[in-house]
Order: C-alpha cells, then structure tokens, then sequence
C-alpha cells in the first residue's frame, strides 16, 4: 500500500508544471510553424506571468473568506481544466486569425494561458494538500515535480522536433535588360525541416494523458487516511497555504516537514514537529531575496524571451538541445541540492554570478542574432547549448538552496520567497516584451540563406 502511494504522489507532482513544461521544450517546432515565429517564447513568457491571477485569487479568497474555497475541489477543477486544454491543444495548436491585421496564434496563445493558470495555481494548492499524508510522501511528490520537466525534455528529444537542413533550390528567373528578357537560373539555400518521429498533435496528446493521469493520481490520494485532522483554515497574511494543522504523530514527521532545517538536540519531545528557527540578520534575509529577486527574473523572465534568438542563427538542431537540456538541468540541479547541499551565502552569490556570465553570453548572441560569433563553427553550437545548460543548473541550485535557508527560519519566509519570487518573474517579462515585440530589438533570420561576414 505504501508503495502504491509513493507511485501515487510521484505521478500527482508530475501534474504540477508538466503542461508548461511541455510547450518550452516543443517550442523549436512551434516556432517554424506559427506566426509569432521567434517572437514566441515572450509570448509565453508574459503569458505566464498573467497566469499568476489564479494563485492571487485563492490567496486573497483564504485571507479574507477562510473556509469559503475546499481545498479538494480547487484541485480537480484544476487539474481537469488542464486536461481539457492539453486536449483541445493537440487539435487546435495550430489554427491562426487575424489581430490588427496580421495573422496569430489565437488558440495556441489563449490555451497557453489556461495551462499557465493551472500551473501556477498549482502552486497554492497541490503542495498543501500533501501535507494531509504521510511526511514521507512529501519527498516522493517533490520528486513528481522534478519530473514534470524531464519527461517532456526526454518525449521532445525523442521526437527530434525542429531539426532542418539547408537544401540548394534551383529558382528560374526573368531578367529583362532593355527590350531585351533572358531567363536566368539562381540558386539558393533554403531551410527544409526534417520531418519529427511524431507529429504535434501526438505530443500534446501524450502531455493530455500526463494531465489525466495526474487527476486518477489525485482521485486515488484524496481516499486516503489522514495523519491529522485539519484544522480550522488560518492564514498569515498573503500566506499562500491553504491550511494549517495541528499535530503530526512523530518528530521524525517534523524533521522530514522542516526539509533540512537543522533541528535542535533538545528536542521538547515526539509531539512537537516544530524545529528550533534559524535566526538570520536582516542584512543576510535581505541579499538572500535579492538573489531570488536577480535569479527569478533571468530564468523566468528576460532569458527565456530570447532563447530562440539565441539558439537558432546556430540551427534548429542547436536550438532544440539547449531547449531540451536546459529543461533537464532544473530537476538534475534540484537533486544535486538534495544530495549536496551548501547553505553558504558567499557560494550562492558566486554560484549567482556564474550563472549571470552565462545568462549574460546568451543575451550577447541573441542581441547579435542573426550574426552571432562562431555560426559556422561547431565550437558554437557547443558552446551555446552549455551555457543554456549551465546557466539553468546553476542558478536553479540557487533557488533550491535559498529556499531551504527561508524555510529554516520561518513560514512565513517562504511567502515571501513566493511574492519575491513572482515579483522579479513578472519584471523581467515586462521588461522583455515591448524589446523583443515592439520595438523589435532582436532581429530573425533564416539559417541557411543568411548573408554574415566571415
């Protein structure tokens, strides 16, 4: 029974951002086909920050109506809501209209808000409901999280989406001179893209049945005994638990809660889950959420704007293995957290400035797109797909670890990693989307038919 609910949590956590996930890692397809083209990715981008209206609602709705919203309920209109838009996606991803006189995305767009909103919604109440069962399952769902990025990136480099080759087209041409008309032949070198092991449609229709098994998950855990009996729903302010609780049977429930905060040798006793609080100067809380601050706002907001800017004057190929490595770096960086972790502010900050380096090489090729340094090289596909890769890991190594320092000093810590975490997400995608989709800062081209200096 106990493994069954181990299944059980892993497959409900892979429910949390598997959607999102999803469309990152599809996206080397996505942008051959619609209209937005390169401008994509910061559609998304700000899309996803307009998505944070779902958890504000339910926070302000348990801040200020407590017991109003059932926590159960929210989770499977939730999920269902995903499940219907992953489905509809896979038959309408592809279908445009015209907006101010230029074709989009509409479906794709409006569905991707829905996805947005169920999982940043997610976020406020998936976790609290996890706290209803057995501490030990809260590690497993966290594991489910982790995987909601790997099994999309793995589909994806399964389905070689993206991938072109440049073919020499034969064009016959009129040249007319005077009075006089010859025909003329020219060649050129166009893109062709390679036909994927499956199509779209397959690939939305596989991100439906991980949505749909994540509501059987969820349908199987809600029936489950709980350790606690809930108590009545009290807050903190802005507090984004949707309960609290009132005893846990064992110490070991409240070290494996506590995730990593040192607890102290003497202990009151089996009864008391709290752990003794970290305290931490106001200097130190104050650089640890401006690293969260810095952090969030370059991997959720102002990178991911300009990813295809950056990886595709390399090639589709490029594009699709830093899309889909970057997104195996975030789990792979929350396990290396797991198995080492480092609670040194001055190792985060080094580890933050690394990661700005790399951050910061990939906004100079994007900014130089479509004539980046070593194009023709191999040495830069290379180089730009690494500096993705480690510009994930390292920085995602220091969320993780900010959030278990916070989490060790207070709960209400974490709420304000949540709003400093959102708060520098949705500036740096405000930041972004005028530069990439107004005043068209960055500039497309194909691959195969541009015209660089050597």
């Amino acid at each position: 029974m106990a493994l069954l609910t181990h299944l059980l949590a892993c497959i409900f956590g892979t429910g949390s951002w598997v959607a999102i996930n999803g469309l990152w890692v599809e996206l080397p397809l996505l942008v051959t086909v619609l209209p937005e083209q390169w401008d994509l990715p910061s559609y998304i981008t700000i899309i996803i920050q307009m998505a944070n209206v779902g958890p504000l609602f339910i926070t302000l709705m348990h801040r200020f109506r407590p017991g109003l919203l059932k926590e159960v309920a929210i989770i499977y209109m939730v999920v269902s809501v995903g499940v219907v838009a992953c489905l509809l996606l896979a038959f309408f991803w592809n279908y445009t209209s015209p907006i101010a006189g230029r074709p989009h995305s509409t479906a794709f767009l409006l569905l991707t808000f829905f996805l947005a909103l169920v999982d940043c919604t997610s976020s406020v109440t998936f976790l609290p409901f996890m706290m209803q069962l057995q501490p030990q399952y809260l590690t497993t769902f966290f594991i489910g999280e982790g995987l909601s990025g790997l099994i999309p990136a793995l589909i994806a480099l399964g389905q070689g989406s993206g991938i072109s080759s440049c073919a020499n087209v034969t064009h016959v041409v009129n040249i007319t001179t005077g009075n006089k008309t010859v025909e003329s032949t020219v060649f050129q070198l166009e893109t062709r893209y390679l036909p994927a092991n499956f199509s779209t449609f397959f690939f939305f229709l596989l991100m439906t049945v991980m949505m749909l098994a994540c509501l059987l998950a969820f349908f199987f855990l809600a029936r489950q005994p709980k350790v606690w009996e809930l108590s009545q729903q009290q807050l903190f302010p802005s507090s984004i638990m949707l309960s609290s609780f009132d005893q846990i049977p064992n110490e070991e429930a409240g070290s494996r809660l506590s995730r990593g905060c040192p607890c102290p040798k003497d202990a009151k006793g089996p009864g008391d889950i709290r752990p003794e609080k970290v305290s931490c100067p106001l200097a130190k809380l104050t650089f640890i959420y401006l690293l969260i601050a810095w952090v969030s706002a370059l991997t959720n907001g102002v990178l991911p704007s300009v990813q295809s800017y950056s990886c595709l004057p390399y090639g589709n190929t490029a594009y699709h293995l830093a899309a889909t490595l970057s997104s195996m770096a975030n789990p792979l960086a929350c396990i290396v957290a797991m198995v080492l972790p480092s609670r040194s502010l001055a190792l985060l900050g080094t580890l933050t400035m690394a990661g700005t380096g790399f951050g910061a090489y990939n906004m100079a090729i994007a900014v130089m797109s479509p004539c980046p340094l070593l194009q023709q090289s191999q040495w830069g596909d290379a180089a730009i797909v690494l500096s993705w890769v480690l510009f994930t890991g390292t920085l995602s190594y220091v969320k993780v670890m900010a959030g278990v320092i916070l989490r060790s000093h207070s709960r209400s810590a974490l709420v304000w990693y949540g709003a400093v975490e959102q708060l520098g997400s949705l500036l740096g995608a405000l930041l972004m989307f005028p530069l990439v989709n107004i005043y068209s800062f960055f500039k497309s081209a194909d691959y195969c038919s541009l015209q660089c200096p050597l």
